[in-house]
Order: C-alpha cells, then sequence, then structure tokens
C-alpha cells in the first residue's frame, strides 16, 4: 500500500512547485501594441503542449500571468510626440524647420526607450515560458509514470477481486461437495445396515442351500446311474434311427424305380386326348357326333377311347339322299371329355412331372388346330382363377411342394426358368423386358460348353424361382411378349411354338448324391392345312409362310418320334429348331407326353381327325428305358 501512495505525493509535491513559481514572479507590465519598424521582427509565438498529461500544470502558470489590455496600434506617421509636463505641445509654424526636427528627435528618443524596454520585458517572459515549458515536460513525464502505476495498481486490484470471486465460488463448490459427501455418507450407512440385513439373510439361505446340496448329491449319485442307463438308450436309438435312415433311403429309392417303372408300363411315350367344350356363340354339334365309349370295367373307368362321325358330302347320291356317315375310333391312354377340369387334366400328369425330380427328362405337348384350347390347357384361363390354372403352373406348384418334402430327408433342388418362342424357325425370349424385348432374333440353340450334352439358349435369360409368384410373374409376361395373329379359325391365334422349361438340380450332401433333368412344357403353334384356293394378299402371305414353318416342325416332330421308336441310327434333330432345342428331352432317357386338343365343332371335323391320327401314329410308337441323370 505505501508502493501505491508514493505516486500520490509525488504528483502533489510538482504542483506545489507549480504554484509557488507562478506567484514569486510579480505579474509583468501590461503589453501595448507597438507599430513595427523596419528591421524589428515581434517574438515567436510558443507552441503549447496539448497533452493530457501536462495540460493541468501549463494552465496554472499562463493563470497567473495576465496580460493588460491591449492598446490599438497607431500608424508611425500620425504618432504625436509625447506629452511633456501633461500639457498639449503646440503646433509649430511650418517655416520653424528646426524645431520641427527637435520635437521629432525627441519622439524618436521616446520611441527608442520605450523599445528597449519592451525587449527586457519581452525577454523576461521568453525565460519564464522556457522554464514553464521544462516544468511542464517533467510534469507530464512524472504524471505518465503515475498513469502507469495507477493502471498497474488497478490491474492489480482487479486481479485480486477476481481471485477473491474465485475462491468466494472455490469456497461455495467445496460447500455443496461437503453437503453431497455428507449426503453420501448417511446414504452409504443406510445401505450398510441393509447389507448387514442381507448378509444375515443370505447366511440363513446358504445353510439352507448347504443342507438342500446335501440332499441333491446324494440323488445326484442316483441320477448319474439313470443317465448312464438313459445314454446306452440313446445310443441304441441313435443306431436304430442311423438304420430307419438307411431304410428310409431304400425306400425312397425303391418308390423312385417302382414309380419309373410304373411310368415305363404306361408308356414313355403317351397320348392323352382333350376335347374342348362348346364355347358362347358356337353352334352346338349334332348328338352322335363325339362319342366316348366306356372302359372294359364300365362307366365308372375313366374313359380311353374317342369315336368321331362324318358326314361324306362326296358320296352323296342322285336321288338326294342323305350321304353315309362314317365314324372314325381312336384309342389313346386317357380321353377327357368337354366336361373335364383343368384338376382332373394335372392329376393324370402329376406323377410324371415329380419324375423331373428323380433325374428324368420329362417333355409335355400340347398338339392340335388353331383354336382347339393347347394355350389354355397349358397356362390356363386369364384372370387369375385358381380353378383354370394350367398345367404349367400346376407342375411347378407340385414340384415346389414334393421338394419341399424331400427336403426332410437331406435333398436340397434348385429350379431355373427359361420361356422361349420359336416363330418362323427364329428363336425369341419371351421373358425378354426393357431394352431386350424384341431382340429374340439374336438367340441361338448352343452347347453349354465343350464336351456336353446340355443345350443352352444365347441371349435368352435364364430366371431361377422358388415360389408360386415368381412363375406367375414370368408367364405374364411371356403372354405379353408372344406372337399372336388372326386366323380363319381363331380371332387370336398363338403362331409360334412356345418352350417353357424347367432345369432341375437336386443334391443330397449326406450320401454325395446328385442329379438333374429338364422339365419342357411346350404349347405347339396350331396345325391346319393351307387352302390352295386362298387368295393371296400381303396379309395372306404372312400367314402362309408362318403355316408352312409351323407344318414343317411339326412334320420334323413326327419324324423325330418315328426315328426314335424304329432305333434309327440317325435322328433328324436339326432340322427343325424345335425339335434341335427338345433333343435332351425327346431321345430314349426321356418320358414324354402328348396332349391331343380338338375342336367339338363339326365345322372343324377335318383337322381334327388329321390332329387325331397322327397323334394314334405317336401312340404306337416305343422309346427304349428311360434312364436317370444321377451322378
Amino acid at each position: 500500500m505505501e508502493d501505491a501512495l508514493e505516486p500520490e505525493k509525488k504528483r502533489t509535491r510538482g504542483l506545489d512547485t507549480v504554484t509557488k513559481m507562478a506567484t514569486s514572479h510579480p505579474r509583468a507590465p501590461a503589453l501595448t501594441a507597438r507599430p513595427q519598424t523596419q528591421g524589428q521582427t515581434t517574438a515567436p509565438k510558443v507552441p503549447k503542449k496539448t497533452g493530457p498529461r501536462c495540460s493541468t500544470a501549463i494552465a496554472t502558470v499562463l493563470k497567473n500571468q495576465k496580460p493588460g489590455p491591449a492598446v490599438p496600434a497607431q500608424k508611425p506617421a500620425a504618432a504625436a510626440p509625447p506629452l511633456l509636463g501633461g500639457k498639449k505641445p503646440t503646433k509649430r509654424p511650418a517655416w520653424d524647420l528646426k524645431g520641427q526636427l527637435c520635437d521629432l528627435n525627441a519622439q524618436l528618443q521616446c520611441f527608442r526607450e520605450r523599445t528597449q524596454t519592451l525587449n527586457q520585458e519581452n525577454q523576461q517572459l521568453q525565460d519564464q515560458l522556457q522554464e514553464a515549458q521544462q516544468q511542464a515536460r517533467a510534469l507530464g513525464a512524472e504524471c505518465r509514470t503515475l498513469e502507469g502505476e495507477l493502471a498497474r495498481v488497478q490491474a492489480q486490484a482487479e486481479q485480486s477481486q477476481q481471485e477473491l470471486g474465485n475462491l468466494r465460488a472455490h469456497v461455495l463448490e467445496l460447500e455443496e461437495q461437503l453437503g453431497t459427501q455428507e449426503g453420501l455418507v448417511q446414504e452409504l450407512q443406510k445401505e450398510q445396515l441393509g447389507l448387514q440385513e442381507e448378509r444375515r439373510g443370505l447366511a440363513t439361505r446358504l445353510e439352507e442351500q448347504e443342507r438342500r446340496l446335501q440332499a441333491s448329491e446324494a440323488a445326484l449319485s442316483g441320477s448319474q446311474a439313470e443317465v448312464a442307463s438313459l445314454r446306452q438308450e440313446a445310443a441304441a436309438q441313435a443306431a436304430a434311427l442311423v438304420e430307419q435312415g438307411e431304410r428310409l433311403h431304400g425306400l425312397e429309392m425303391e418308390r423312385r424305380r417302382l414309380h419309373n417303372q410304373l411310368q415305363e408300363l404306361k408308356g414313355n411315350i403317351r397320348v392323352f386326348c382333350r376335347v374342348r367344350p362348346v364355347l358362347a356363340g358356337e353352334p352346338t354339334p349334332s348328338p352322335g357326333f363325339l362319342l366316348f365309349p366306356s372302359g372294359p370295367g364300365g362307366p365308372s373307368d375313366p374313359p380311353t377311347r374317342l369315336s368321331v362321325s362324318r358326314s361324306d358330302d362326296r358320296r352323296g347320291t342322285l336321288s338326294g339322299a342323305p350321304a353315309p356317315t362314317t365314324r372314325h375310333d381312336f384309342s389313346f391312354d386317357r380321353v377327357f371329355p368337354p366336361g373335364s377340369g383343368q384338376d382332373q387334366v394335372f392329376e393324370e400328369i402329376a406323377m410324371l412331372v415329380q419324375s423331373a425330380l428323380d433325374g428324368y427328362p420329362v417333355c409335355i405337348f400340347a398338339y392340335g388346330q388353331t383354336g382347339s384350347g393347347k394355350t389354355f390347357t397349358m397356362e390356363g384361363g386369364p384372370g387369375g382363377d385358381p380353378q383354370v390354372e394350367g398345367l404349367i403352373p400346376r407342375a411347378l406348384r407340385h414340384l415346389f411342394s414334393v421338394a419341399q418334402e424331400l427336403g426332410g430327408q437331406g435333398w436340397t433342388y434348385s429350379f431355373v426358368a427359361s420361356y422361349v418362342e420359336i416363330y418362323n424357325e427364329t428363336v425369341r425370349d419371351l421373358l425378354a423386358t426393357g431394352t431386350r424385348k424384341g431382340q429374340g432374333g439374336e438367340c441361338e440353340i448352343r452347347r453349354a460348353g465343350p464336351g456336353s450334352e446340355e443345350l443352352t439358349v444365347t441371349n435368352a435369360r435364364y430366371v431361377p424361382v422358388s415360389c408360386e409368384k415368381e412363375v406367375e410373374a414370368l408367364l405374364h409376361v411371356a403372354r405379353q411378349n408372344r406372337a399372336v395373329a388372326r386366323t380363319s379359325q381363331n380371332e387370336r391365334s398363338s403362331r409360334s411354338h412356345s418352350v417353357f422349361q424347367l432345369q432341375i438340380s437336386g443334391e443330397h450332401a449326406g450320401r454325395g448324391l446328385q442329379c438333374g433333368a429338364p422339365l419342357s412344357l411346350v404349347d405347339l403353334a396350331g396345325s391346319e392345312r393351307l387352302d390352295p384356293g386362298l387368295a393371296l394378299g400381303p396379309g395372306e402371305r404372312e400367314r402362309l409362310r408362318e403355316t408352312q414353318a409351323i407344318n414343317s416342325s411339326l412334320s420334323t416332330l413326327g419324324l423325330v418320334i418315328m426315328a426314335l421308336s424304329n432305333k434309327e441310327s440317325h435322328v433328324p434333330y436339326r432340322n427343325s429348331k424345335l425339335t434341335y432345342l427338345l433333343q435332351n428331352s425327346l431321345g430314349g432317357s426321356a418320358k414324354m407326353l402328348m396332349f391331343v386338343n380338338i375342336s367339338p365343332l363339326e365345322e372343324n371335323v377335318s383337322e381334327s381327325l388329321n390332329s387325331l391320327r397322327f397323334a394314334s401314329k405317336v401312340n404306337q410308337c416305343v422309346i427304349g428305358t428311360a434312364q436317370a441323370n444321377r451322378k
């Protein structure tokens, strides 16, 4: 504190010194303005210091030196001689030049004396001013020193105040922590009391558990003997389970063998005939036009024969008598009358479809004239009605179900679907979408690899499927892409062969078994003869080329089946894109089924008879024993 008060004492002494100096000098006489003569200059003005620190001292010095009232300046020519004895000088006459000269000399002498006096006073004032300026500078330096010390002291005071505030806050914080710690101590004390009570309870429980443990150890010795007995029993059951698994596998293999034998007894080439019902707006056929004779077991047996009556107009008599009726009888593996539903049709082929899971290639055709119901049989009707679903969605649903059941026996299956059409001997992908749509002409049939017997279609989509919804989506895309046109027999007729193929791959990891086979479901284009009297316009020429390509491929299909039946060394698979694509599904290791679809209308009897005759030839063919594709 003494160091802080020292600058205040120095500043007080400095102010007292200025005050004494200002009072020690007598007030200077009043300055009277004098005219400047030639060769004389006024004293220069001393600049005032405007600094804030020395302004107070300079103001005190100048305040004590008050100048007198200023006398207005007079011109030298108008200056009058000084008054002597207070009397006004008399004007000399103009001729008294000597007197005038004497007056002027006296006046000049007086001015010189006054000038000397003023110079002396000015010199004194300048000395005083210099001394005051020196004192002002000294006082300014001292003032700055004191201000610096004052700022330092104020900073120290502020720092001390801040430290004091921090100490107060720290004290409050410590007090809060102390209160918290005291609360924690109280809680810990309460918790300690609770833990002591709990420890006593646990000690009691421990004693009880020890008694129970002793009882459990006694029971354990008895249980160990029982466990040993159960282990022996489990080992025996495990051995029995392995034996049952071997037996189950053997039964499954036997089931497959018997299933295949049953299918072979039915024939590796089977033909079913299906007659579609009469549609709304179509004429009702005459009674006796189509007859379905009962089997050997009576009406309860499924029909296998079909009788078609036809009137031969060329054999009419001149007398106008009605033409005789010719009856044509056909026999197939199964005949479905017009009232047969889709579920009844699939029930007959379900076991054949299941053969594909056993590793046998399976191929199912739908053959017939335009408008006989081939597409309805294979794909079903529009609208998604489950009652009218075709063979394709029903077959895949059946395969998914059976594959799931076989999964419990260690089998795992994968399914890959493709859908193409053959239009005018050009392969098109029916599953193409987006930018690939319409590029079916770029598809070609190739071997899957060097030395491989598997055929594949280049640039075609192969889509893995695992559920019914995925299959429905593929069928929807294929319906939109398939080539159709109006013909004389049908408003919207399929003008191409559509081939739906499902490649099935199965594996039994536990036994190292593998099997694989394709399932081919084919909707053939409408078979109909050319009308030689038809006038050929631009549209008719296109239909003519389509019909020629369709009939040529169907004829090649018949030749391939006949060559296989006759065990010929050369089978003309490559004569048609259809037979070349289905080569692995038509050979001796395959199982085939043909649906011949016919119309119930009398106006189509000629085409119906042609279809039935072709189906009869196929039904008479016999192909060697099928072999499963297993590894």
